[in-house]
């Protein structure tokens, strides 16, 4: 039966990292996900990669949805391969960061609190820098939503980051707890209740924060705002047919903000082609999603356009690229556009805020709502609210849902109401408080009138940034330290 011990010990970090991959948006389990994080804590940096990639392998099975590939000029018979290669692919890369992140705990030491504090620290801080990456991931910081928006209170503070930071340090009592059940049961009994006495603070102090911006982060100003959801299939976007369509789609959105005074009208990711105009020069103001020319480059952007106008007077450009999709490194010698038919964009600048005449906006494109520290610096800069652009088609609910929850954890943190404005969904309105207020149905065209309000206080997360997590880290670093040195 010993023999058998390193198998299972394998079979158990294959089968909690399916569960973690399960307990992440879109369901959003953090009860689930402390128990699939024990095994992490318990194994050694081996079954710790096994562990991160079947993680992945779950949470971002949306990726298959990209086959068939063959309307970008994929081969039908190499699509399935290459899809399955990506997917494949990102899972390794989680593996060998997952591995290890386990490897330097091992050489910490797991048992002490220290060492668990610190590696808590540096997983969150490496969370917030893959947001940046080229890569989407969908971390422990997005865990919380939808299902418990009391943890994800703690994020006006700590960010998506120090919300990792928070679960792997519960996770790991748990770890301890469990070990010290049977040598000890007095002693894990009182261990157990002060754990479930500190998840119960945390939750209340999380809603707490999220009752705070009723009265005390009054609104500067509201705003009318229509959204429009045109629901045109990526794959048949550029046909004749499917062109005709959304353009009656943009002029009756027009029409219709017109017709009922709204402030603004907003088109998601990619609904003008580089250089097309708007249909109608209606007395409202656009922004939309779209393309333009910088450089001889092509930049995907959000287009503003002045009310009277059919011209864009100003954009903002997208700085994250996909990947494959849209940027491929040494395009020039490989002579391939990527899995996109508009392959080969530019990269835009960093700052995600965009200065409008009549108040800032932070604007995120597509999977750059992942990067909640941009948007964070935007709201400081001056962004009043948030705006989320995104084309998601071919990609089934599963990816909708993650983005949903990552636009609530955005607005949590920023203390900011949200707008999203997608092709075939999520167009939805959040409020500073991580709900979400209005929304369409999924993979239907419609159009959504929403009130949004216009902040102007910073939360500490927009003040602090990551500061937190850096003194948890400094401060874990400086006992560990003391520890050995008064062992030496």
């Amino acid at each position: 039966m010993a023999g058998n011990r390193p198998l299972w010990r394998w079979i158990g970090a294959a089968g909690a990292g399916l569960l973690a991959g399960w307990a992440l948006p879109p369901w959003g389990c953090p009860p689930l996900l402390w128990l699939a994080l024990v095994p992490l804590w318990a194994l050694g940096p081996g079954p710790a990669a096994l562990w991160g990639g079947a993680a992945v392998l779950v949470s971002h099975r949306w990726l298959l949805w990209l086959h068939p590939l063959d309307w970008v000029g994929v081969p039908l018979p190499l699509s399935l391969p290459l899809c399955l290669l990506l997917w494949a692919s990102l899972a390794v890369v989680a593996a060998a960061l997952v591995g290890g992140w386990r490897l330097l705990v091992e050489v910490l030491g797991p048992e002490r609190l220290s060492s668990a504090a610190l590696a808590a620290a540096l997983w969150g801080l490496a969370e917030v820098l893959l947001a940046k990456g080229p890569l989407f991931w969908i971390g422990l910081g997005s865990a919380a939503l939808p299902g418990d928006r009391a943890l994800a209170g703690l994020a006006q503070w700590i960010g998506a980051g120090g919300l990792a930071a928070v679960q792997l340090l519960l996770s790991w009592w748990l770890w301890r707890w469990l070990a010290a059940w049977g040598a000890e049961r007095r002693g894990a009994g009182r261990s157990a209740a002060a754990w479930v006495l500190v998840v119960l603070v945390l939750h209340v102090w999380g809603w707490r924060l999220l009752q705070l911006p009723g009265p005390a982060l009054a609104a500067a100003s509201s705003l009318n705002v229509l959204v429009l959801q045109p629901a045109i299939p990526t794959r048949e976007k550029f046909s004749w047919s499917q062109q005709q369509a959304l353009l009656r789609r943009l002029a009756g959105a027009q029409l219709q903000a017109e017709q009922q005074g709204a402030d603004l009208l907003v088109l998601p990711e990619g609904a003008l082609a580089a250089g097309q105009t708007l249909p109608h020069a209606a007395q409202v103001e656009v922004l939309s999603g779209g393309f333009r020319d910088v450089d001889g480059g092509l930049r995907s952007a959000v287009l503003r356009f002045e009310p009277g106008e059919q011209e864009a007077v100003q954009a903002i450009d997208k700085h994250r690229l996909v990947p494959l999709g849209e940027w491929i490194p040494g395009a020039s010698w490989l002579n391939w556009a990527g899995l996109s038919a508009v392959g080969g964009v530019s990269f835009g600048e960093p700052s995600r805020l965009l200065l409008r005449p009549t108040g800032a906006v932070g604007v995120a494109i597509c999977y750059e709502i992942a990067d909640g520290a941009s948007l964070a610096a935007a709201a400081r800069d001056g962004a009043g609210w948030l705006l989320a652009s995104a084309n998601l088609d071919p990609y089934p609910p599963l990816l909708q849902g993650q983005f949903a929850a990552l636009a609530q954890l955005r607005a949590i943190e920023t203390g900011r109401w949200l707008v999203s404005a997608a092709n075939t969904g999520p167009s939805l309105l959040v409020d500073s408080s991580g709900a979400v207020r209005q929304r369409l149905l999924g993979q239907t065209a419609g159009m959504l009138p929403v009130q949004l309000q216009v902040r102007d206080r910073l939360t500490g997360y927009s003040r602090t940034g990551e500061a937190p997590l850096l003194l948890l880290a400094a401060a874990a670093a400086a006992t560990r330290l003391r520890s050995r040195m008064r062992q030496s």
